[in-house]
């Protein structure tokens, strides 16, 4: 139990966040908001409800009664090791769909945007039909895990069981993949012949990893990272195999760190995704193995990579793959532009990702250039009753003054389907949030929140070399977003101020 004082109110809440287990007594109190101290999940003391995610239940929470200036926290004995439902006014193990109430709400996509736009439609009352339809084998899972441990069942990684959805009236059906959209006639139809129409419509079907363009990019033994079937058939293709990752982003070091001395990592990305992250993060592209690590670079290797090649990971940098050769329709051989080649029997591409949005190409949707659809602060696109969530969007971001962005994080899906489900409803409630993202390598804990795209100027506390610092990014003068390795929960604290609307400037940083 972790007991709260606020001036002179008591509340008792569950002491350990419901996301991943952290200590919330090392959390950041502001007002009646907690926040967790590794991954910014954040949670109202009066009622233990979620203020932010990623978490996607709240806190238990306990009577607590004051007499003669002892304070008494009243509890059962046996108290569920996780919370079963994510608002406390939701009435537990009730189907609250009724049948009387003809309106459907799709949802395009089963990843955590849907899920938490299904969930908050059944919290906010809504009683009509909800269907939640994915080209996957899958119902919502945790993603993020697939580059933290190879041998994974997609079981053990279910966000939410079959009775869990069952139990709230939320059809998942599996293996349906949207092929088009009639809009005027809110029609969507399936790839399997089938169509449904809808009152209300979620687009949600996330991205996909860019495939490799080179010659021999069709040879066999060459795979992307998106499924628990993928991670899988990584594993088994790789063990005690010369193993080629192509690309610089976060799930390309994870996986060749993983694969090659069988550690385990976490993250906050979508598979395939390159973060958002300033350029101590991430370089422009690489190549490297998981038994030929030799590194070509004549630059600084940003910190993550040094945390890496000082435990004997070299890396190619300023280099690309020219193409990939092979034996008897079999990779053996990456070649990179330079000339030199890379014993290679699996090649894994981690190049980035792509908004999986064909299936509306030809309609009326307005969606970018790179095919991610636009949308404003309530989720909504350009056509009535169609919302969009996730991966799949661009959206304004608040931290850069309205600017549109795709941010793939987990917490931003999750925020979005919130959002999203209480417009259906008419709430006309907008986007609040400060993006959070976290990641794990070698032990050493990565936090960051804002948005630093475009930043001009750094403010740095503590030490890169004795890995625990905290880094402002500063943008006009202001900070917009905040990096830390060791410094719990600092980067928690600063998500807290942004979301306050309070700005940071570049003299109060330092």
């Amino acid at each position: 139990v972790l007991l709260v004082r606020n001036r002179t109110r008591f509340s008792a809440l569950g002491s350990r966040c419901p996301h991943y287990g952290a200590p919330l007594s090392k959390g950041v109190f502001r007002g009646d908001r907690l926040r967790c101290p590794w991954h910014g999940a954040c949670f109202n003391v009066k009622t233990g409800d979620i203020e932010e995610y990623p978490a996607l239940d709240c806190l238990p929470r306990f009577k607590v009664t004051v007499e003669d200036g002892k304070v008494f926290v009243t509890a059962k004995k046996k108290v569920p090791t996780l919370p079963a439902a994510t608002k406390h006014n939701q009435q537990l193990g009730l189907d609250m769909r009724c049948l009387l109430n003809p309106d459907t709400v799709l949802l395009l996509g089963a990843g955590v945007a849907a899920l938490v736009c299904a969930e908050t439609l059944r919290q906010e009352g809504f009683t009509g039909r909800i269907i939640m339809a994915t080209k996957d084998k899958h119902g919502p899972y945790d993603k993020a895990k697939l580059s933290k441990k190879m041998n994974l069942k997609a079981e053990d990684i279910y966000l939410r069981t079959s009775e869990f959805l069952d139990a709230r009236g939320i059809e998942l059906w599996t293996e349906r993949e949207a092929v088009s959209v009639d809009f005027q006639r809110q029609k969507v139809s399936f790839m399997n012949g089938s169509s449904q129409k809808y009152n209300h419509l979620l687009i949600a079907t996330g991205s996909h990893p860019i495939h490799l363009e080179v010659p021999g990019a069709d040879l066999q033994n060459i795979c992307l990272l998106q499924t628990p079937e993928d991670s899988n058939k990584i594993l088994e293709l790789a063990t005690g195999k010369n193993l080629v990752i192509i690309g610089a982003s976060f799930i390309g070091v994870r996986l060749g760190w993983i694969s090659s001395r069988g550690e385990t990592t976490e993250t906050s990305l979508q598979p395939g995704a390159a973060a958002k992250l300033p350029a101590w993060v991430l370089p422009g592209y690489c190549c490297f193995t998981s038994l030929d690590f030799l590194s070509e670079c004549s630059y600084q290797l940003p910190l993550p990579f040094q945390m890496l090649q000082n435990k004997g990971v070299k890396f190619y940098m300023k280099t690309k793959l020219s193409e990939l050769k092979g034996r008897d329709g079999k990779v053996t051989e990456a070649v990179l532009d330079s000339g030199k080649k890379i014993p290679a029997d699996v090649v894994v591409a981690g190049i980035g990702v792509s908004p999986s949005s064909a299936f509306l190409k030809g309609t009326s949707i307005a969606r970018n250039s790179s095919g991610a659809i636009l949308v404003d602060l309530r989720m909504q696109t350009n056509i009535p009753n169609v919302f969009a969530a996730g991966d799949v969007v661009s959206f304004p971001v608040a931290l850069l003054n309205g600017e549109q962005l795709s941010i793939h994080h987990q917490q931003v899906a999750e925020a979005h389907g919130h959002i999203a489900a209480l417009n259906m409803l008419k709430k006309q409630k907008e986007l609040h949030t400060v993006p959070f993202f976290w990641t794990t390598m070698l032990g050493e804990s990565i936090r960051y929140a804002g948005c630093g795209e475009g930043y001009t100027d750094t403010v740095v506390k503590g030490s890169l070399e004795q890995l625990k610092f905290l880094i402002f990014y500063i943008k006009d003068g202001y900070v917009v977003a905040a990096a830390s390795l060791n410094c719990d929960p600092m980067v928690s604290l600063i998500a807290e101020v942004l979301y306050s609307g309070k700005q940071i400037s570049k003299e109060e940083a330092e």
